[in-house]
């Protein structure tokens, strides 16, 4: 057996607010919509992978989700230009990447990399 995918659920009671962060801000797409339930999603093969920390690096919170972008930059602009407020970074950390947290709508932690 092997698994195929790997699903992250957020619990909300508005389900057409991850639209402003998921595909507005980060630029995913829709892939399903029921009503009570949006997926969000690429179209570009993605690794599996699923973490398990005591911390999420450099003394700071696990995050509920991260979210590896091509473009920090761009990430960070748009974030900001949405109205989130980036709540630890941008830095580069010492394990190869440049990083940033901020809350999602449904106050997730939310952190975005990119791989230096």
């Amino acid at each position: 057996m092997k698994v195929k995918r790997i699903v992250t659920n957020i619990s909300t009671t508005d389900v057409t607010e991850a639209k402003r962060f998921y595909q507005d801000v980060l630029g995913l797409d829709v892939i399903m919509d029921y009503g009570w339930i949006a997926t969000y999603g690429s179209s570009d093969n993605m690794s599996i992978q699923i973490s398990f920390a005591s911390e999420g690096g450099s003394g700071t919170p696990v995050p509920d989700v991260s979210i590896e972008v091509d473009d920090i930059n761009i990430a960070i602009e748009r974030v900001i230009k949405a109205g989130f407020r980036i709540e630890y970074g941008p830095v580069d950390e010492p394990w190869g990447v440049r990083r940033f947290y901020v809350r999602d709508p449904f106050g997730k932690l939310i952190n975005i990399l990119a791989h230096l």
